[in-house]
């Protein structure tokens, strides 16, 4: 049994469009929401605001929490738990290098994404954005008294829909 792969996540939308990124994952280039792990010590929260500056160059916001997602890879059975908020685009530096896996950071219509869907990472990806676009926020509470997250993957497990 592999280990459950916790991750945050942020649905960024300025205007009409969407902050992803391209990354490569399992030898091909996938579209993606900025995000990543969560390092020790950290919240949900926090992660993401770090996570999407070192893949975007993006200052980002956090809001409401959009909801805790879990996607079982069907070839590996890896699990991956994925905890995703919406965040404001605030700003943007070009200059500063992204993490190694990211090639770069796209701006993309809902229209776009859609006509994209196959090089989406996992089904998380659209899963979230329609969520987003359908007004679902959970409260915040739906995290209270799990910190550190690590510890208490158990827990949150038991929050998450199965995507």
């Amino acid at each position: 049994m592999h280990p459950t792969d916790l991750t945050v996540a942020a649905v960024v939308k300025h205007g009409s469009r969407y902050l992803l990124v391209e990354e490569r994952a399992m030898g091909k280039l996938v579209l993606n929401q900025p995000g990543g792990h969560i390092e020790a010590g950290e919240s949900p929260e926090n992660a993401v605001v770090r996570e999407a500056l070192e893949e975007t160059g993006c200052v980002i916001s956090c809001n409401e929490l959009i909801g805790v997602y879990l996607w079982i890879q069907p070839q590996t059975r890896q699990q991956f738990l994925r905890i995703v908020h919406s965040a404001d685009f605030v700003s943007c530096d070009e200059t500063l290098p992204l993490d190694h896996s990211i090639v770069s950071r796209q701006w993309l219509t809902r229209g776009e994404i859609d006509a994209r869907r196959a090089d989406t990472r996992s089904p998380i990806v659209l899963r979230c954005l329609h969520d987003y676009e359908s007004g679902r926020r959970e409260s915040d509470k739906l995290l209270t008294g799990m910190l550190p997250l690590h510890q208490n993957v158990h827990r949150v497990l038991a929050r998450a829909d199965l995507v």
